[in-house]
């Protein structure tokens, strides 16, 4: 009967407004205030803490750089602004068609080099220049990913690899041509028969030492470079990975630098381009198929720092090892994942700003008859469902920073480091980000479907990074086997651990208390132990079966492959704890106060989920049957004392208002008919 009472006294209401205005030329639908509606940014007054100075701690470098991009971006019509109620958003128009949405890439592009975006990108080398590039880029990939996509092949991969895998040759020609954008570069690595087994590509090359040129060769179909960035309409060159053959011996893969279009856009002889055609996202980048009919190049397009070919036709390296040389060859990819990393990052923080706000002014049923509709936030199953992720997007910002600054000034006895870092952070990061967006999707209701509103679209947009720059499964195999091998190493020589963070294997193996209490789970030392605990047990149970499955007879490689739960479950354990280790780091930078508070429970909370997530604990023990409950009930109490400062948190990630959405806003005035009627 109550119910029955409201719903009368609501319909009341609208009738009485329709009776004050039927003599006037008012529409009906003018402005009622229906529902409890008040914006989440009233109570910013009450922040415990400055959201700029958290900002500091997330985005970490080159803030300034980061708000003037900003600023050039939505003060362009080009970047496609939309008013929706009060406020302005700028974001693609993907109601393009294909075409429409390429050229508009290549038009944003010419703007921003105009501006001075990219000055710099490939003709400064020192780490302050690299951070910028970073910054910069991130900043771009938070307004489209197609954008952000097509200047990482253009810059990143293009000109990364003149820049690694070149000498001085090369930089002199290509780099400043690349950077101001007078050819347009592109990446031709992946075939339709290999992508992340690049060792096994069948493009090849040979050496003609009359003439001294390079011949390079698609010899069957399933050699065609596919999905090939910019290689569809607007690339003139491309790097190509192949594998090179002297005088009949296979010396591995090598990368060359080929025309594929001349000035005018006119594909090359020898050239045959294909589209790859409609995809479920990036479709404002050109992805193409290249077939080369042997196709003649210089001598010179050896990309040739690793190994070279004479006038004569004589192979020439300073590495014997063909494993140590593709290593090598390998190693400067690295750049690739350092990015994607930060970038979906910074794509679950746009997600999960629109998702929190939205909750905090969105009502849904009340809990006492005569009560008001209760915020979707105040539900404890709804903190339950986005606080958690946003703990873990703020420790995985502190770790893609970290991974920053090692990146920006690696040398030749870190990049093993880098790679087994970048690799697991890559994929752990990345599948965080499609799991925050299929949450906050959801957590959205209806509203999360809507284009203009970001998070359900940015799903499609984003699902290539599980795969592109190394399939995420093949990369925590990586970062599994390396540990195997530091293990091997390190009880082979009888020595110390040293490297990849397992020094802690040096240590007494950490004991976890019987019972667990509040004040216990929140400190920072169990929650290394038990880290470290999981890591270090399953290293050894991964290293133990690999050597049972080789007594009986298998290869290294296969127990390799048969052991592969093992290796997952070690390869999550390795990024888990990495990752807590650079929040307790960074945490140990802020001085004493609110803000530091707020970051011991945002640490304790992302500790406990991984705790209370990986059935390994309980699997192997780590964790009694009462221990797991106490760590999950934990998590809910960190939830509620986390909830107050959801607002705060969220505008810490210094995302402009129009990058945002309608729903982070006043969604009411966003949707009313003078919106309709404008």
């Amino acid at each position: 009967m109550e119910q029955i009472r409201r719903r009368t006294q609501v319909l009341t209401n609208h009738l009485h407004h329709l009776l004050q205005h039927q003599e006037s030329e008012a529409s009906p639908l003018s402005p009622n205030s229906c529902l409890n509606y008040s914006p989440p940014d009233l109570n910013n007054s009450l922040f415990s803490f400055n959201p700029t100075d958290m900002r500091i701690y997330l985005d970490y470098h080159n803030l300034p750089d980061r708000d003037w991009l900003y600023g050039l971006i939505t003060q362009s019509r080009l970047f496609n602004p939309n008013q929706r109620g009060q406020k302005l958003f700028v974001s693609p128009d993907y109601n393009q068609s294909m075409e429409q949405q390429r050229e508009m890439t290549m038009k944003r592009i010419s703007y921003l080099l105009d501006k001075g975006v990219f000055q710099g990108w490939l003709t400064d080398r020192n780490p302050d220049s690299e951070l910028r590039k970073f910054a910069l880029l991130e900043a771009i990939g938070m307004y489209d990913h197609s954008l952000s996509i097509k200047l990482g092949v253009h810059f990143f991969l293009w000109g990364g690899a003149i820049q690694f895998f070149g000498t001085k040759r090369h930089h002199d020609k290509w780099l400043r041509d690349t950077e101001n954008y007078a050819i347009k570069g592109c990446f031709a690595m992946t075939e339709l028969g290999h992508g992340s087994n690049v060792r096994g590509i069948e493009t090849v090359t040979t050496y003609d030492s009359n003439t001294g040129e390079f011949v390079i060769n698609t010899p069957c179909e399933s050699a065609q470079k596919y999905w090939i960035g910019g290689a569809a309409k607007h690339a003139t060159h491309t790097i190509v990975f192949s594998q090179l053959s002297i005088n009949g011996e296979n010396q591995g893969v090598h990368a060359f630098i080929a025309q594929i279009r001349d000035a005018d856009g006119n594909i090359c002889p020898n050239v045959r381009i294909a589209d790859c055609g409609h995809k479920i996202g990036l479709n404002g980048v050109d992805n193409g198929r290249i077939w080369f009919d042997n196709v003649r190049i210089p001598r010179e397009n050896l990309l040739n720092s690793v190994a070279d070919v004479s006038l004569d036709g004589k192979y020439l390296s300073a590495i014997k090892d063909p494993d140590q040389r593709f290593a090598a060859f390998m190693a400067p990819l690295t750049s690739g994942r350092v990015t994607i990393a930060a970038s979906a990052i910074y794509t679950s923080k746009i997600s999960l700003a629109i998702a929190i706000r939205y909750s905090l002014t969105r009502r849904a049923f009340s809990v006492t008859p005569n009560g008001p509709e209760v915020l979707l936030l105040d539900y404890p199953s709804h903190q339950r469902r986005l606080l958690p992720l946003l703990a873990k997007t703020y420790a995985m910002s502190f770790a893609g920073n970290d991974l920053k600054k090692i990146y920006v000034k690696r040398t030749l006895e870190s990049s093993k480091v880098i790679h087994v870092l970048s690799s697991a952070f890559k994929a752990t990061f990345t599948w965080h980000n499609m799991r925050t967006l299929q949450e906050c999707r959801e957590a959205c209701g209806g509203q999360g479907l809507k284009t203009e509103n970001r998070v359900g679209h940015l799903k499609s947009e984003y699902d290539v990074q599980s795969t592109f720059e190394g399939d995420n499964n093949v990369l925590m195999q990586q970062v599994s086997k390396a540990l195997l091998a530091e293990y091997i190493a390190a009880k082979k020589r009888n020595k110390p651990f040293k490297g990849l963070g397992l020094e802690h294997m040096n240590n007494p193996c950490p004991v976890i208390p019987s019972q667990l209490t509040s004040s216990t789970l929140r400190c920072s030392k169990f929650q290394t132990d038990a880290f470290c605990l999981r890591e270090r047990d399953l290293l050894n149970r991964f290293a133990a079966e690999v050597s049972q499955f080789q007594a009986q007879g298998e290869s290294k490689e296969y127990a390799f492959i048969l052991s592969y739960q093992l290796a997952e479950d070690l390869g999550r354990a390795f990024a888990e704890k990495e990752i807590l280790q650079t929040f307790i780091q960074a945490e140990a930078t802020v001085p004493a106060g609110s803000l530091k508070d707020l970051l011991a429970l945002l640490r304790s909370l992302y500790a406990l989920i991984c705790l209370e997530e990986d059935a390994a604990f309980l699997r192997y023990g780590y964790l009694s049957m009462d221990n797991a409950a106490a760590v999950r009930k934990e998590g809910t109490e960190l939830c509620s004392e986390l909830r107050p400062h959801a607002l705060a948190l969220v505008t810490s990630f210094g995302v402009p208002d129009a990058f945002l959405s309608p729903i982070a806003f006043n969604w009411i005035d966003a949707n009313a008919w003078s919106s309709v009627q404008h």
